[in-house]
């Protein structure tokens, strides 16, 4: 458990934790986004309220695995990640990220994070991983941001995630645009941006989902990657 300012968090103990949560990605997701699947029962659920009013603002859900169980994840359904499965060190998977949408306080994410913090250090996770959405399955809108992350951000080809899905987006093949870093940082999800500022790497295509009604990359973060800066500032806040 976390206290920063009005938020705290801790993880989900029972079932009106779980009813809430899913409430909040069905705000997020829609309904499919609330439904509980067999990797909800595998994981650690994490939320953080708001004190004042009692109110759950953000949730998510982490689970650790090594390369060997890597086949057996979410992403993994969209995703072929062979080239993971020779990754020497824990994983920590997360998923089902979302912020109430009326809400807007940067201190949401920063105490998030901090709680990944505390986790990732317990855990000795090495890396990060998750799929990283964009809201609808348009990409008009996204051109800009998927240039970016072709331009600065495509995971090492050590690890680069393979096409699975039968209907992706193929933006490091098919852009050609050089991005308006504006318009590309402002269509970014915050999670995302978070992700690259810390040295994170995406997949060179993105999945058109259209359960979730969204279109996600893969995206990586090798803890060692981290600018030391970053990490102190992310372990004072965990502590």
């Amino acid at each position: 458990m976390l206290t920063k300012g009005r938020y705290q968090t801790r993880v989900a103990q029972n079932d009106t934790d779980m009813t809430a949560a899913f409430a909040l990605r069905a705000r997020c997701f829609g309904p499919s986004g609330a439904m509980r699947d067999a990797f909800d029962d595998a994981c650690t659920q994490m939320l953080v309220f708001d004190r004042a009013q009692n109110q759950l603002v953000c949730c998510f859900r982490m689970s650790t695995l090594r390369a060997d169980r890597i086949s057996h994840s979410y992403s993994a359904q969209y995703y072929d990640l062979i080239a993971l499965e020779s990754y020497d060190g824990v994983m920590l998977e997360l998923g089902r990220f979302c912020v109430d949408p009326d809400l807007n306080d940067p201190d949401i994410l920063r105490i998030a994070w901090a709680a990944m913090t505390a986790y990732v250090d317990a855990n000795d996770v090495r890396m990060l991983f998750g799929c990283s959405s964009f809201e609808g399955t348009k990409t008009a809108q996204y051109l800009d941001a998927f240039a970016m992350l072709k331009a600065r951000h495509l995971a090492p080809e050590c690890w680069l995630p393979q096409i699975k899905s039968p209907d992706v987006f193929r933006f490091a093949a098919k852009l050609r645009r050089k991005p308006d870093a504006k318009k590309a940082m402002s269509a970014m999800p915050p999670l995302l941006r978070t992700y690259l500022m810390m040295g994170g790497w995406v997949s060179d295509h993105a999945v058109v989902d259209h359960q979730m009604n969204t279109l996600h990359v893969f995206t990586g973060l090798e803890i060692g990657a981290i600018p030391p800066a970053r990490k102190r500032l992310l372990r004072a806040l965990a502590e």
